[in-house]
């Protein structure tokens, strides 16, 4: 049909009357003239919406003031919606009336109308109003009411995804490109449907489509209604899906973000595999193989890192989810890979490449020589004169602290390799202590060199008591600055964990320690990280893995 004003206003009147004369198809005599009538009807609506597709939607209702009343009534006509194309037809007609931006009271309340008469010719065996009066057409072809209104959704879903695809359906002709109100109007209808299974290739369509339009197209409840239903599992999308909703929609990336924080903070996880797995979940180490997706989700970690003051739940998050981006990076088709620099936009770049490098990539002999390289390109930054906010330093530590898995094997290597101590010592310093005002960082390193020492004296002692370590428990709590706190209880857990004489007393000095120092939720922390490493690396002796065992089994009993 030609794109002028050719639907006659004699053949609206005429279909209105007739709409209203069948009402609801109630009566046999209705029944027969709708049948009768239905093959010009869907030609009339093929018209409509060959022209409505051309039009704005405010121009159509103007033009053909009639048409509001006509689609509403034939909507609720189940011998219309339930006759060949005139269900999906009708419903490209009301996407075309839909405004996807209402300026007034009006056409807000149009809209409104308009999604629920789609919702209803999507998912009409919702509607118990209408239940009575299409049972007796639905008996008639044969089907209950549940088969029916299946293959009712199923079609649509089809000729809908076929139709966003750029393709033909089922001989209704449509050429060019789909409009942006009609796509916007599509994810609207979509939002009381969202976890019904059969929409799920209706989503991933929506949420793959651009359509070339310079800003977002679908409708923001719409992206935050199947974040949501994502998030909470009552819908399962294909990762590109997933990524693309992310990228088009910041705060539902946000929200997964936080969501993942926030279950993690708040249920008890006994190792880093029940860690891991929670993160993989989320699909967001997979997704920050895009540098926008990384570069936000980074933002988020730093926030809350400032906001909890850096709490062991958060921190083993983030240096987990690193950990498993870098697999995923790994892992992902070379084609399409960005450089690790992109993720990573440090102005020292070796330091990068070094703490990237995986340890069980390396043999175990050259991991302290690795350590002692970071250290000393560390220091060297850190001294630099140009690092002079707080910012500039904060951006360093962070860097270092997202690859944790060093920093512990940095205490771990202190007790159990022949090392010269200093360089690894100060890297835990910074780590613990990456302030230097009023020489923090140095009274720190002092400390902790001085219970070094006390426990190296201590190492290959087979048998210990309490009374041999008090010094050091001295030294724990009677500091009053907390980083030096921290790495001292770092550097005596591995003593327990790794010395001779340690297996001895570690559950009775860990439970000390824990109690007069409200550590519980630090050293499991370590603890669960070490048991994931050794699991990893499968090289310690059984004796060592019996004992965190033990030890995880308490603890998280009493966290």
């Amino acid at each position: 049909m030609a794109q002028d004003t050719t639907v006659p206003k004699l053949n609206f009147e005429y279909w209105l009357n007739k709409a209203i004369e069948w009402g609801q198809a109630t009566t046999l005599e209705s029944q027969k003239d709708v049948c009768l009538h239905l093959p010009r009807l869907q030609e009339f609506l093929h018209q409509i919406y060959e022209t409505l597709k051309h039009m704005d939607s405010i121009v159509a209702i103007q033009q053909f003031p009639l048409i509001g009343q006509l689609l509403g009534r034939l909507c609720w006509n189940p011998f219309v919606i339930g006759y060949d194309e005139s269900q999906k037809t009708l419903m490209w007609c009301l996407c075309c009336l839909y405004s996807s931006e209402p300026q007034n009271p009006v056409e807000l309340k149009a809209n409104s109308w308009i999604r629920s008469l789609l919702c209803h010719l999507l998912s009409s065996s919702k509607w118990e109003s209408n239940e009575a009066e299409t049972s007796t057409f639905i008996s008639t072809l044969g089907y209950t009411s549940a088969d029916y209104y299946c293959h009712l959704v199923k079609n649509m879903v089809f000729s809908l995804v076929t139709e966003l695809r750029g393709n033909q359906f089922n001989g209704l002709n449509i050429q060019g490109r789909v409009s942006a109100s009609r796509v916007n109007a599509v994810s609207l209808f979509c939002l009381p449907l969202i976890t019904l299974p059969d929409l799920t290739p209706l989503l991933e369509t929506l949420l793959l489509y651009h359509g070339g339009a310079s800003k977002e197209i679908l409708s923001s409840e719409f992206l935050e209604a199947v974040n949501e239903a994502f998030l909470k599992k009552k819908i399962s999308l294909p990762e590109s899906a997933i990524f693309s909703l992310w990228l088009r929609h910041l705060p539902s990336l946000e929200k997964a973000t936080l969501y993942l924080l926030d279950q993690l903070v708040s249920i008890q996880l006994n190792s880093l595999e029940e860690v891991a797995c929670v993160i993989k979940d989320s699909l967001l180490p997979q997704a920050a193989s895009h540098p926008a997706i990384f570069r936000i989700v980074n933002e988020i970690f730093k926030n809350a890192l400032l906001e909890t003051d850096g709490t062991p739940e958060v921190m083993t998050t983030i240096q987990v989810f690193t950990q498993l981006f870098l697999q995923a990076h790994q892992n992902e088709n070379k084609q399409h890979k960005f450089p690790l620099k992109a993720y990573f936009p440090h102005r020292h770049q070796p330091l990068v490449t070094a703490l990237l490098r995986c340890p069980f990539e390396l043999p175990t002999t050259q991991w302290s020589q690795h350590l002692k390289h970071i250290s000393d390109m560390l220091k060297a930054l850190v001294e630099d004169t140009n690092i002079s906010s707080l910012a500039d330093l904060f951006e360093i530590w962070f860097l270092v602290a997202r690859f944790g898995e060093w920093l512990d094997i940095a205490a771990e290597q202190l007790l159990k390799a022949a090392v010269e101590p200093d360089a690894l010592l100060w890297l835990l310093a910074f780590y613990y202590c990456p302030q230097n005002e009023n020489q923090q960082r140095t009274q720190t390193m002092v400390e902790a060199q001085t219970v070094y020492n006390h426990l190296m004296m201590l190492f290959s002692c087979t048998v210990l008591s309490v009374k041999d370590l008090e010094a050091a428990v001295h030294s724990i709590t009677d500091i009053e600055q907390c980083c030096n706190q921290h790495l001292i209880t770092h550097l005596l857990t591995n003593f327990l964990l790794f010395s001779s004489g340690g297996h001895m007393i570690a559950q009775e000095f860990i439970y000390h320690i824990t109690e007069t120092t409200d550590t519980s939720k630090e050293v499991c922390s370590l603890l669960i990280r070490t048991a994931y490493r050794i699991n990893r690396n499968g090289e310690e002796n059984q004796r060592t893995v019996k004992l965190l065992n033990e030890l995880l089994q308490k603890l998280t009993l009493k966290v």
